[in-house]
């Protein structure tokens, strides 16, 4: 079984086919979040390693394909977004998404759409918030391409790391790869809810404000950058 999936992987991986499947993973997860982008970027890293595709190729199409999946999902922020978030409940998963959206935006400007890469959901969710606050087009464009080239950076090199370490061995060069993203993505985590705990809470009236534009499906701008 091992050896059949492996065997799918290098033909995989080794096709010049890749890049193009990298390319629109990394797209699509731009606004439609259960497509495995970075397991995918991850995957190629491990297999550069031992001479399947190129490393520099594979990021430089995974950070264009995430720039244009992110484009995207702020365009449907930017022309439907507030009919979207109008409809959304208190209590509810993707209610809880959009207002931690809007939260980060308000209190780190356009910082937040590159901390929201380590975020699970958080990519989508502060894209499609950015459209419906009407964030600055200019702005976005600065932020995103730097939030796309570390992520794929950051995501190919994870995947390479594990295949050096297993150059002998793919599988566990994957396994190692994911490891660490799922560590990193739990460290951040952990950090965010040590400084929800141990930092100020926000005031009545911000949290009033906040609440109401995610009713309204509009509310208070981006903070300055």
């Amino acid at each position: 079984m091992m050896d059949a999936v492996l065997e799918l992987l290098t033909r995989t991986m080794t096709s010049p086919w890749v890049y193009l499947a990298i390319f629109a993973i990394a797209v699509v997860d731009g606004f439609f979040p259960v497509v495995p982008s970075e397991t995918a970027v991850i995957t190629a890293g491990v297999f550069a390693a031992t001479g399947g595709p190129d490393l520099l190729l594979v990021m430089a199409v995974a950070a264009t394909g995430a720039f244009v999946g992110d484009h995207v999902s702020y365009l449907i922020g930017r022309t439907g977004g507030s009919r979207v978030t109008g409809r959304l409940r208190p209590g509810g998963r993707r209610y809880a998404a959009y207002t931690w959206a809007r939260a980060a935006l308000l209190d780190r400007g356009g910082l937040a759409l590159i901390v929201a890469r380590y975020v699970p959901g958080g990519r989508t969710a502060i894209t499609v918030t950015m459209g419906t606050v009407g964030y600055p087009r200019r702005r976005f464009h600065l932020f995103d391409a730097v939030a796309a080239c570390s992520w794929a950076l950051y995501s190919a090199l994870v995947g390479y790391l594990g295949g050096v370490a297993f150059e002998h061995d793919p599988i566990r060069g994957l396994l190692l790869g994911l490891g660490i993203a799922f560590t990193v993505t739990v460290a951040v985590e952990a950090v965010r809810y040590l400084r929800r705990r141990s930092g100020p809470r926000p005031a009545p009236g911000a949290t009033a404000a906040v609440h109401a534009g995610a009713a309204a499906g509009r509310g208070p701008g981006p903070a300055p950058d």
